[in-house]
């Protein structure tokens, strides 16, 4: 049996999950800088999309060892590791800056080798709270998780904003530095505890172990019908969410305050959707959350694309981020509770590796899709105006925000569609 949470677990948990917190706060605050700056000097959305997928590629080829290594090594050294490396690719990227040496092709692969680190870290992470808190807490947990995640997003893009023309980029890559060294340092102040393995596990068996996770989804009908109900939903939803700054930036020439604002907004509704989540604990049947989830964020993305001012765009944006801590939690909480802890680290990367190749399929049409289709079809005698332009407009980001609208009526539809699959809806009684 693996092991039982001590009467310290809880405030372990917190431990660690504070020093995420702080920093996220610091990697969102650089992710922004690095959205701008990216913008300015090429004004392409291929550009800004390709920076999150050469992040996403390594993570991908390395994530179906990761989890047979996460299973089978010390999860806090991973942690640690992770995090070291991390910081370690910030400073060089300063160092680059500061010597006037900083090119567009240096985020594609400080971004390859820190996400690629970043995998082990995040999946030792998350195969190690079951065995940090009681399964009661597993909702509350999950929702602190989306309450670390929103809340930086309220902090870090109003300080990324003004700080971007106070100090500069290298001021807030100095600030991303220090948020590290507190991440690193609360995971020295805890003790993680380590599943028992049911069986001998030596070297020898890693390779047998590669393909134990999808073995284990394809048994359990359930969570392979959500498993699929996921991937449908995440690749509109991370075609449109890459597209979010270029369109943005395009639609208000370049104002980084009403962008700053929008990331405050999703931040907010983030926060308060986790707060209510972690308070109340969540639907009674989990899997309603994460339909009504998909659901909610589908119609308010669709308002937000249609939208052209930060009047719509703000209350949009916040109803968006509210769902989310709904659906998330109680996804989260369905597979803690039906993968065993001394297997989750496997199971949790092969689910882990469709949803990273959704998402890179995602970044990489994304950026083509908008520069290449959708802008010249709503551009000045592109063959869409005539229909769509009274409704979208004509000018740069008119094709961008079509784009949008489309990814976000699939994720509603994903979300409604699921209740009529009794597979998917029955998840929780199997």
């Amino acid at each position: 049996m693996p092991q039982k949470p001590n009467p310290a677990s809880m405030r372990n948990f917190l431990i660690v999950w504070f020093g995420q917190l702080v920093s996220t706060i610091g990697s969102n605050m650089t992710g922004f800088a690095i959205e701008i700056w990216a913008w300015e000097i090429t004004g392409k959305a291929t550009t800004v999309t390709l920076i999150d997928f050469f992040s996403l590629l390594p993570s991908i080829i390395i994530t179906p060892i990761s989890g047979v290594i996460v299973d089978r090594f010390n999860r806090k050294f991973l942690m640690m590791v992770g995090d070291t490396v991390a910081v370690l690719g910030t400073i060089i990227i300063l160092l680059l800056h500061l010597t006037n040496n900083l090119q567009i092709w240096h985020f594609y692969l400080a971004g390859a080798i820190v996400g690629a680190f970043n995998q082990f870290q995040s999946l030792a992470y998350s195969a190690s709270v079951s065995l940090m808190i009681p399964k009661q807490d597993y909702t509350r947990a999950s929702g602190l998780e989306f309450l670390s995640g929103y809340g930086s997003r309220i902090i870090a893009p109003a300080l990324a904003g003004y700080l971007y023309t106070v100090i500069g980029f290298s001021g807030i890559w100095l600030i991303d530095i220090f948020t590290f060294a507190i991440a690193i340092s609360s995971l020295l102040l805890v003790s993680i505890p380590q599943p028992i393995p049911t069986k001998d596990e030596d070297i020898v068996n890693i390779w047998q172990d590669l393909g134990f996770g999808w073995r284990y989804i394809t048994t359990q009908k359930s969570l392979l019908a959500l498993l699929i109900f996921n991937l449908l939903f995440m690749l509109p939803h991370d075609i449109g969410n890459s597209l979010y700054t270029p369109m943005i930036l395009s639609r208000t020439n370049n104002n980084t305050l009403v962008r700053g604002s929008l990331a405050s907004a999703a931040g907010f509704g983030g926060v308060t959707g986790a707060i209510i989540v972690s308070t109340w604990g969540g639907f009674k049947r989990k899997i309603t959350g994460v339909l009504l989830g998909m659901i909610g964020a589908g119609v308010s993305k669709t308002v937000f694309g249609l939208g052209r001012t930060a009047w719509v765009w703000i209350p949009a944006q916040f109803c968006s981020s509210f769902t989310f801590p709904f659906k998330g939690s109680s996804n989260t909480a369905i597979w803690l509770a039906k993968v065993p802890p001394n297997v989750q680290g496997r199971v949790f990367a092969a689910r882990s590796l469709f949803l990273q190749l959704a998402s890179a399929v995602g970044y990489l049409t994304a950026g083509p899709l908008a520069d290449r289709v959708f802008t010249p079809a709503l551009q000045s005698k592109g063959v869409l105006v005539g229909i769509l332009g009274g409704l979208f407009g004509t000018d740069t980001g008119a094709g961008i925000a079509l784009l949008y609208v489309i990814c976000a009526v699939c994720m509603l539809l994903v979300g409604f569609l699921g209740f009529f699959v009794p597979v998917l809806r029955d998840v929780e009684d199997e």
